[in-house]
């Protein structure tokens, strides 16, 4: 009996080491795949969330602009695979209180539009800036990204 326990521990310490490189090699794997999120702001209180990994960006409207327009009713928004310059109108937003233009933040092709808003446009008003996205645009000009806005500078742009 002793002689198997002791046959058993050795198989298990020989065993330790190759585990706990392969939990090391599939940590750095991960790192090597981590996709970096970049949020950017536009003056016109856009913003896109770009993932560097699929080259898409989501857009939204901003929290700020949303609490400005009070209840939304509407929302217009463009067909998937149109094709948009930075600044460019891509859609609209009708509130109770008024209407306006959304712009593209960057310049892009329209992969996918969020379809719950044509039957809940009150989910910008509750959560513009995740469940209420607008599209995804895969960016035909990444480097615009650096054109726009930080957060920390958009709120400067309106709180002045």
């Amino acid at each position: 009996m002793q002689a198997s326990l002791r046959s058993l521990t050795r198989a298990r310490a020989s065993f330790a080491p190759a585990w706990r490189m392969s939990q090391t090699a599939q940590h750095v794997s991960a790192m090597r795949f981590r996709a970096v999120h970049t949020k950017r702001y536009t003056v016109e209180h856009e913003l896109v969330n770009f993932d560097d990994a699929t080259g898409v960006g989501i857009v939204s409207i901003t929290d700020h602009a949303q609490s400005v327009l009070g209840d939304v009713v509407y929302v217009e928004l463009p067909a998937v695979g149109t094709s948009f310059q930075q600044g460019d109108q891509i859609g609209a937003v009708e509130s109770v209180k008024a209407a306006s233009d959304i712009y593209a933040p960057v310049s892009g092709t329209v992969e996918e539009i969020n379809e719950q808003l044509a039957d809940q446009p009150g989910l910008l008003n509750k959560s513009a800036e995740s469940q209420g996205w607008l599209c995804k645009i895969r960016l035909s000009d990444p480097s615009e990204m650096d054109k726009l806005m930080t957060e920390e500078d958009y709120k400067k742009s309106y709180e002045e």
